[in-house]
């Protein structure tokens, strides 16, 4: 005996439609809320419990890798290609960027760019990577200035100062 093939139900009429709205979608889409709502409150309930949980352990990583950027910077002092130190548990890496132009206000720049016809830097923006590039650094007043091509200072940017950032990688 053949097996019978299951009909398939079919929305014919707007009575059906409703029936499919009333019966079945209504329900499920309340089941589906209520599991995400349930879900949501365990999952802050483990969030807080994690935050709570970690506070110590990583405060106590903050102040070891205090103590080891400290010993680092001491011995970068007493010698400066000791850029990384090694163990067999781990490494602590200096990196050393130069002094550099940061953009601090865009209007400000797109204004002295657009006023000093540099149009190659512009599209509806800076093209701050590219004109970053053209800047020198200069010393004014006592301070450090970015200055374009044309000898202007150039306003909306100010100096960062070379800098060492230091990473410490523990072996597992």
């Amino acid at each position: 005996m053949p097996l019978q093939e299951k009909e398939r139900f079919e929305i014919k009429d707007d009575q059906a439609l409703n029936w499919v709205f009333r019966e079945i979608l209504a329900p499920l889409k309340k089941e589906v809320a209520r599991i995400e709502e349930m879900a949501a409150v365990e999952i802050d309930r483990v969030n807080k419990w994690k935050e709570s949980e970690l506070k110590s352990p990583k405060s106590d990583i903050e102040y070891w890798e205090s103590l080891i950027q400290k010993y680092h910077f001491e011995e970068l002092l007493r010698d400066p290609k000791r850029k990384t130190l090694s163990t067999p548990y781990g490494k602590s890496k200096s990196r050393r960027s130069a002094e550099q132009p940061e953009q601090v206000d865009k209007q400000a720049l797109l204004e002295h760019v657009l006023t000093n016809d540099m149009q190659d830097f512009i599209k509806k923006d800076v093209r701050w990577a590219d004109l970053k590039k053209t800047l020198q650094i200069s010393e004014m007043d006592g301070g450090r200035v970015a200055v374009d091509e044309n000898g202007m200072i150039v306003p909306g940017v100010i100096i960062k100062p070379e800098s060492i950032t230091y990473s410490v990688e523990v072996s597992e």
